[in-house]
């Protein structure tokens, strides 16, 4: 069995490596200053624009191959599938879906899932 101690555990001993001790709070993301005056501000996606995912040509994947993918994960007819299996082939690239980020975030990983190559890009 483990001893007892009548005593409160000591909690003025200095802080473990890798921690802070208790100072001034830290300022609040609006109050910091920029050290940089050079340093160009960096790029908030606007929460409106909606996003797309955007299938990419590739030298690897039939066309049927492609086509039977539009349909089997976007549920597409065969017609509309076709024709952006053709913008792929043909343009380079096809939009086939839009949404939130995050939608197209997973439409993405399923293009990759079905060997496609597929980014995501918000809609301007």
């Amino acid at each position: 069995m483990g001893v007892v101690s009548a005593h409160p555990p000591d909690t003025t001993a200095p802080p473990r490596s890798g921690t802070f001790a208790a100072s001034a709070p830290a300022p609040a993301p609006s109050e910091v200053e920029r050290t940089d005056p050079g340093e160009a501000p960096f790029e908030v996606p606007e929460p409106d624009v909606p996003w797309v995912t955007l299938v990419h040509n590739d030298p690897v994947n039939l066309m049927s191959y492609v086509t039977y993918v539009f349909q089997t994960y976007f549920g597409y007819s065969k017609g509309k599938a076709t024709k952006l299996m053709k913008d792929v082939h043909y343009k380079g690239r096809a939009v086939v879906s839009s949404g939130t980020r995050e939608e197209m975030e997973r439409d993405v990983q399923a293009m990759h899932g079905y060997g496609l190559w597929a980014t995501l890009s918000q809609d301007r």
